[in-house]
């Protein structure tokens, strides 16, 4: 049995190792010609690190990122909100990590080529389409100016929110855009906080920034490398580009008055070393993806809104369950049958209440119940509880709710 995956980011590259690890010949399709380090940051949650751990990964991608140690919520006015102890500080057997994306990138890809051998990951190769027989799959690429046919026993798309393969399959299929545009950058400065803190600062209605640090002592002068994306829910429905250079003058005066006594925002915003826009997107969950020998995984499956940090954790938990289901079931098309029924329900449960009950949605109801102003007293509108739970029912569907005590 050979796997032709096609996409060799995160999604792809541990079905790849978990493939590997079950004795299933594969190989990845990547449409780059040169794998670079590449984006800013990445939150890996316990429910991530565990799949990374099974990997044998865990230990060198913590040793790269900073280990969190709670995460905080705060109005626009500075003031805290909720926080609570995250990874190994709140009880889980995994630490939450953030690290920078293409350290977490390069990590997979160089224990892939490791593994795997010479000549199983191979670039420059960019999928156009696909025919299946009963027998096989024909998987079309255009590499190096020409055309290229490969046939392989499955096809897994692992290849985006802009999947060809998810786009053969439902010829129709859009991104669905809410009016949410964000702006993300990297900015070295000294520790906020504990050095380890997770921090969301008030809402997408009137400016939400979500701000974590990635790696330590960028500059061998105690600096961090801190991570952070603004979000703003507009009134037009106009999306700005993906992945261009952001430009300060279209966001920076909603956070220019951001100066707490605890963190400078627009200083930080200011102070970047890059910027980039893209709009905040998903896709309507499907009502199927696999088709015969062919099926989808990661995002080409399931994109979901950056919210949570659960994009990655849900494609590392495809990988390991769609290797589990080749490794076990009779045929190709049962175990991707298999596979589809035992992750779509839960994957499209994220993508909805990523939309509607994000983990923010702690800051957007405090909002809502205080008004867009100062609070003196919050417990006058909502306990530490309330919150608690809203932050609790979150990890139940995210799939890494603690168990409940006996």
């Amino acid at each position: 049995m050979t796997i032709a995956i096609v996409g060799g980011g995160i999604a792809g590259l541990c079905l790849a190792l978990n493939l590997h690890r079950r004795g299933i010949d594969c190989r990845v399709y990547e449409r780059v010609s040169q794998v670079k380090e590449l984006g800013v940051g990445i939150t890996m949650l316990p429910h991530a690190m565990r799949e990374f751990a099974a990997l044998g990964l865990a230990e060198e991608l913590e040793a790269q990122g900073i280990e969190n140690l709670e995460s905080c919520f705060y109005n626009r006015f500075g003031q805290l909100i909720y926080k609570e102890p995250r990874g190994r500080y709140a009880g889980y057997e995994m630490p939450e990590v953030g690290i920078h994306r293409g350290r977490l990138h390069l990590t997979l890809y160089n224990a892939a080529g490791a593994r795997l051998g010479q000549g199983r990951i191979i670039l420059d190769h960019r999928c156009i389409g696909f025919t299946q027989d009963a027998d096989g799959v024909d998987v079309h690429f255009e590499t190096g100016g020409t055309t290229k046919t490969v046939r392989a026993d499955a096809l897994i798309a692992c290849e985006g929110v802009n999947s060809t393969v998810r786009k053969q399959l439902y010829p129709d299929d859009q991104v669905a855009f809410a009016g949410i545009n964000t702006w993300r950058g990297v900015t070295r400065r000294k520790p906020i906080l504990t050095g380890r803190s997770y921090i969301r600062i008030g809402s997408i209605h009137t400016g939400k920034i979500v701000i974590y640090p990635i790696v330590n002592n960028v500059d061998h002068q105690g600096n961090q490398l801190i991570n952070w994306m603004a979000e703003i829910q507009g009134d037009a429905f106009e999306k700005n580009d993906w992945n261009e250079a952001g430009k300060l003058e279209d966001f920076y005066h909603i956070y220019e008055k951001w100066n707490f006594d605890w963190l400078d925002v627009a200083a930080l915003i200011r102070d970047a070393d890059m910027i980039l826009e893209y709009p905040m997107v998903d896709k309507d969950p499907l009502k199927q993806w696999t088709y015969g020998r062919v099926t989808l995984a990661g995002d080409a499956a399931h994109p979901m809104y950056p919210r949570g940090s659960n994009g990655s954790a849900q494609g590392a938990i495809d990988a390991r369950t769609l290797a589990d289901c080749l490794a076990r079931e009779p045929s190709v098309p049962a175990a991707l049958k298999a596979y589809e029924a035992a992750r779509l329900g839960p994957t499209s449960n994220v993508v909805l209440t990523n939309r509607s009950n994000p983990p923010d949605f702690i800051n957007i109801k405090v909002e809502e119940l205080v008004g867009d102003k100062p609070f003196d007293h919050l417990d006058r509108y909502i306990t530490q509880d309330e919150l608690r739970k809203m932050s609790d029912d979150y990890k139940k569907v995210a799939g890494f709710a603690l168990p409940a005590a006996s």
